[in-house]
């Protein structure tokens, strides 16, 4: 193990991203995980229709989940406060979302579809405005329905079956 035989890898990656876009993204998905791809991005049909693709079980499951992470993010929402420090001298914090959110989960044989809930409650707590979510697919090309049930909870239409450094590379 060399990490700069890795850095120069990723570098590598994201040059070529940068370079040929989709088409680069495509060939690593090919080389990486061996999968063929026509197509990134999830038809928003099949995210709208990944309810029926889960069972009962897991939907209440990660409902609940859903509602108890809600309330942990929510309840650390900053109230700002003007402090006058010295007469005339007013301090204060500000904070405000990110407009723009990529989410990577991981995926592929072993999807880890609840980090879609950690990442994305903040995000859409915070009311950042356009969220991506990438993921590296099954040997299928496929995403689990789980990731995509997520993604109908949290109005993402923009979901991208790609894993990797090529993912980050892609969502930049």
């Amino acid at each position: 193990y060399r990490p700069e035989s890795v850095k120069d890898v990723v570098v590598g990656i994201l040059n070529n991203v940068e370079l040929y876009g989709d088409k680069s993204v495509i060939d690593y998905t090919n080389k990486f995980e061996n999968v063929k791809l026509t197509d990134l991005k999830i038809n928003v049909d099949k995210i709208s229709n990944s309810e029926k693709n889960i069972d009962k079980e897991l939907k209440d499951a990660i409902n609940i989940a859903f509602n108890n992470i809600y309330k942990f993010h929510k309840n650390q929402i900053y109230e700002s406060k003007k402090i006058e420090t010295t007469k005339g001298v007013v301090c204060w914090q500000e904070k405000r979302a990110i407009e723009n959110v990529g989410l990577y989960i991981p995926g592929g044989t072993a999807p880890l579809f609840s980090s879609v809930l950690m990442l994305a409650i903040p995000a859409m707590i915070a009311q950042c405005k356009n969220i991506v979510l990438c993921s590296p697919p099954n040997k299928n090309g496929e995403l689990h329905p789980a990731i995509l049930y997520y993604a109908t909870l949290f109005n993402i239409d923009t979901v991208i079956t790609v894993g990797g450094a090529q993912s980050t590379a892609a969502m930049t």
